[in-house]
C-alpha cells in the first residue's frame, strides 16, 4: 500500500482540514461535501484523513464489521457473541462515480433466493465503509439515484436492499465527504442539504505559500516514506487530539443560551426545515471537544454557523453560497448566551474574539466563509440598430429605429429579467441516455415494460417471466421438492422505462435586431429560465452566441448551469445577424459531443427572430445550415423573438427547415393561455406522415 501525504503536511485550506477533524471527532455531524477548484488538495486530505482515524475493534470474521462491544443484532453474519474481536485501522472506501447500484449497496443472489430460499447477499461499499470513511470524489457526476441510496444509508445508519421479495438490512454507519468541482454541475439543493458541513476551496494567490505546496510535493514524491517519517510526530499529535475530543465528547453541555442562538441563526438566514439547527448543535458541539472544553461558546456557534449554513442557503442553482458574517455577528449579539452558558466575553456573542480550535497543538485557524458575490448590475444602455439595410424591409423598420447605430456598434450587457416555469420541451422517440427527466428513456430505473434475457449481470429480475420461462423444464429437471428448480438460462431482466437527461444546445441571437426594443433582457429572461428548467431535469447545457460576422461558443457542453447563466449575463449585443454561422458552429458542436456521448440525445434551441443579415446570401445560406440539423433528425425548438404589430413570421420559417417547431416568447411559459408548445416528437410525425 502506497504511504498517503501526512495530513498535518498540507499548506493551508485551514476551512477544509477543520471540517474534516470535526467529523472524525462527531460522525453524527454528518459528513462534509467539499466545494473547489482543481488542483487545490481536495482528495489528498481526505485520503490523508484516514491514516489518523483511531482504529477500530471489529468481530473476527464478521463482513459488516460489528462491533464486538455491541454487536448488531440484525447483522447478516450474526448472531455475534459480545466479547473478544481484533483490531484494524478505520478504512476508507472510494466510490467510484461509475459505480453500479449493486456495487454501492450489494448484491444478492437471485438465482440461489429462488431455487433455494437462500439470502446470499454479498455485501457492498456501504458495508465496507461501516465505522469508517466513504469517500465519493465527483459526487455531483453520480445519478441521483445512487446520491439519495448514499445519503438516505449516511441518515439512518443502516443500509437495505429489497430485491424481488427478499429483504436485507445492515449497519452503515460512516464519515461521508464529497468533494467537487462546481464548473462540472451543482447539487440539487435537497442534497446539498444533506451533507452536514460545506467548505469552499481555493488555491493561495500568495506566492510564498504556493512555493511551500511544490516544495513539500516535490519532497514527497521523491520519497515518501521519508517525507512521512518527517511528519510522524504531528501526525501522532493530532490522532491523540482525536481520541481525547471523542471520550471529551459526551461530557461537553450544550446550554440553552448557545440553543436560541443558534435557532435565532438558522431563522435570520431563512433556512429550510431543521436539520441545520441539529446540525449547528452538533458541530458546535464537536468544536468545544476540539477545544477541550465542556461548554459550548457563542464562538462554538459561529464557527458552526460558517461551516453549515452557506449551502443551505441556495434557493436555485444561481444563487451562489456564501454568508453574511456581519449578519451573522448581529444575530449571535442580539441573542446572547445566559448567565448558565458561561460565554466567552471575548467572543462574538460579545464583541469577538479568539476562535476555539486555536488552541492546541497544530490546531487549523477559524474557517471563514466567502461572501456572496454581488450580482452584476450591468447598464441596459441603448439600443443598438442590427442591420441599416434591414429598415428597408415590412416590419423591421420600428425597430431598427429604436436601435439605430450601424452594424458595427456594440451595446452592454442588459440584466435578464425574472425566470419563470417553461413549458416541458423533449426529444422524440425512446433513448438510451444518461438517467435524467426530461425524455422517454430505457432506463435501470422507472415502470417495468417488458423483459428480455440479461446482458451480462442481472440487476432488475422481472420474475413473472422468470417463473414462465423456468415452468415448462420442471419435470424434465427431476423437480421433486416444492422449490422451483431455477437455471440461469431462465432468469429474465426486467426493461423499464423512466426518463434520460439530453444535451440542451442553446444557440442564442445577440445581435443588433434583438437588441432593438429592450427584447434582449426578455430573451436572456426566457434562456435563464429553460436553463433552470435544464438544470431539474439533470440536462447537460451548451451555449453558442452569434453577432457581427461570426458564431462563439460561449460555453462548451457541460453538467454546470450555473456557469451558463453567467455567461449569458454578461452577453453583449449589437452588430449583423450571421444566422448560419451560429447554426453551423452547432452543428460542429453537437458532431463532436456525438463521438464522446453517443448515448445522450440532443436539443437544439435557437432563440433569434429568424432574420439572416450579412455576407451573400444570408438567408439561403442559413436554410442550408437547417437542413443539415434536419438531415441528422436533430430535434430542435426555435424561441420566436420578433415584436412588433407587425411580424414576418420568419422564425417560423427557420423552424421549418429545422424540421422543428417555433415557440413564441408568450407560449414558452408554462402558464400561458395562449398557445401550448407542441411537443417535437408530434411536429416530427406529421412532417414524416405528410411526406
Amino acid at each position: 500500500m502506497s504511504t498517503p501525504y501526512p495530513f498535518t503536511a498540507i499548506v493551508g485550506q485551514d476551512d477544509l482540514r477543520l471540517a474534516l477533524l470535526l467529523n472524525a471527532v462527531s460522525p453524527a455531524v454528518g459528513g462534509v461535501l467539499v466545494r473547489g477548484e482543481k488542483g487545490t488538495a481536495k482528495s489528498t486530505a481526505v485520503r490523508a484523513l484516514s491514516a489518523l482515524m483511531p482504529d477500530v475493534e471489529v468481530v473476527a470474521g464478521c463482513r459488516f464489521s460489528c462491533d464486538p462491544a455491541a454487536p448488531d443484532p440484525k447483522c447478516p453474519d450474526g448472531p455475534h457473541e459480545p466479547g473478544g474481536g481484533t483490531a484494524r485501522s478505520a478504512r476508507m472506501v472510494e466510490l467510484p462515480v461509475g459505480a453500479s447500484e449493486d456495487r454501492l449497496v450489494g448484491a444478492l443472489d437471485i438465482e440461489r433466493a429462488l431455487a433455494e430460499g437462500v439470502k446470499a447477499f454479498e455485501p457492498g461499499l456501504l458495508a465496507a465503509a461501516h465505522r469508517g470513511i466513504l469517500y465519493v470524489d465527483e459526487v455531483n457526476l453520480l445519478h441521483d439515484h445512487l446520491v439519495d441510496l448514499l445519503l438516505d444509508a449516511a441518515a439512518m445508519g443502516a443500509s437495505y436492499v429489497e430485491r424481488e421479495g427478499v429483504s436485507v438490512r445492515h449497519a452503515a454507519r460512516f464519515l461521508l465527504v464529497g468533494t467537487m468541482n462546481p464548473e462540472e454541475g451543482e447539487l440539487r439543493p435537497q442534497l446539498l442539504d444533506r451533507f452536514g458541513l460545506t467548505v469552499e476551496v481555493a488555491a493561495s494567490r500568495e506566492p510564498e505559500q504556493r512555493v511551500e505546496v511544490v516544495r513539500r510535493r516535490l519532497a514527497y514524491d521523491d520519497d515518501p516514506a521519508a517525507f512521512a517519517a518527517r511528519w510522524a510526530d504531528e501526525e501522532a499529535a493530532v490522532r491523540a487530539r482525536i481520541v481525547a475530543a471523542r471520550k471529551l465528547l459526551p461530557s461537553v453541555r450544550l446550554g440553552d443560551g448557545a440553543l436560541r442562538q443558534i435557532a435565532a441563526t438558522c431563522a435570520a438566514f431563512e433556512v429550510d426545515g431543521m436539520r441545520a439547527d441539529i446540525v449547528m448543535a452538533r458541530t458546535a458541539t464537536a468544536l468545544a471537544a476540539w477545544a477541550g472544553r465542556t461548554d459550548v461558546l457563542a464562538e462554538d456557534v459561529r464557527q458552526a454557523a460558517l461551516l453549515a449554513l452557506p449551502h443551505r442557503r441556495r434557493r436555485n442553482p444561481f444563487d451562489a453560497p456564501g454568508l453574511d458574517e456581519d449578519k451573522l455577528d448581529e444575530t449571535l449579539q442580539e441573542f446572547g448566551g445566559d448567565e448558565d452558558d458561561d460565554p466567552d466575553p471575548d467572543g462574538p456573542g460579545g464583541g469577538g474574539g479568539q476562535s476555539p480550535q486555536d488552541s492546541g497543538p497544530d490546531a487549523p485557524p477559524p474557517a471563514r466563509a466567502e461572501d456572496a458575490p454581488e450580482p452584476d448590475g450591468g447598464s441596459t444602455g441603448q439600443p443598438d440598430a442590427g442591420d441599416a439595410s434591414a429598415a428597408a424591409r415590412p416590419g423591421e423598420a420600428s425597430d431598427d429605429a429604436e436601435g439605430r447605430g450601424g452594424p458595427g456598434r456594440e451595446q452592454t450587457a442588459v440584466r435578464a429579467t425574472e425566470p419563470f416555469r417553461t413549458k416541458t420541451l423533449t426529444v422524440p422517440g425512446l433513448g438510451e441516455g444518461a438517467a435524467g427527466r426530461r425524455s422517454r428513456a430505457r432506463t435501470e430505473h422507472g415502470r417495468t415494460t417488458g423483459a428480455r434475457r440479461p446482458q451480462g449481470a442481472l440487476t432488475k429480475l422481472h420474475l413473472a417471466a422468470t417463473v414462465q420461462a423456468a415452468a415448462p423444464h420442471q419435470r424434465a429437471r427431476g423437480r421433486s421438492g416444492p422449490g422451483l428448480v431455477v437455471r440461469r438460462d431462465d432468469l429474465r431482466q426486467a426493461t423499464r422505462e423512466g426518463r434520460e437527461g439530453n444535451l440542451v444546445l442553446f444557440v442564442v441571437d445577440a445581435s443588433g435586431s434583438m437588441a432593438a426594443r429592450q427584447r434582449m433582457s426578455a430573451v436572456k429572461g426566457a434562456v435563464l429560465s429553460l436553463l433552470l428548467d435544464a438544470y431539474q431535469r439533470r440536462d447537460k447545457v451548451g451555449l453558442i452566441t452569434f453577432r457581427g460576422s461570426a458564431a462563439d461558443v460561449a460555453l462548451p457542453p457541460t453538467s454546470s448551469v450555473d456557469a451558463a447563466a453567467a455567461r449569458l449575463e454578461s452577453l453583449p449585443t449589437g452588430g449583423r445577424t450571421p444566422l448560419a454561422a451560429g447554426l453551423l458552429k452547432a452543428h460542429d458542436v453537437l458532431r463532436v459531443e456525438r463521438l464522446r456521448d453517443a448515448a445522450r440525445r440532443p436539443l437544439l434551441v435557437v432563440v433569434t427572430d429568424g432574420r439572416a443579415t450579412g455576407g451573400p446570401q444570408p438567408v439561403e445560406l442559413a436554410r442550408r445550415a437547417a437542413r443539415l440539423h434536419a438531415a441528422e433528425g436533430t430535434a430542435s425548438v426555435v424561441v420566436d423573438c420578433e415584436s412588433g404589430p407587425v411580424r414576418l413570421g420568419l422564425a417560423a420559417q427557420l423552424a421549418g427547415d429545422l424540421g422543428g417547431t417555433a415557440v413564441t416568447l408568450d407560449e414558452l411559459r408554462a402558464d400561458a393561455i395562449a398557445g401550448l408548445v407542441r411537443d417535437v416528437r408530434d411536429v416530427q410525425g406529421t412532417k414524416r406522415r405528410a411526406a
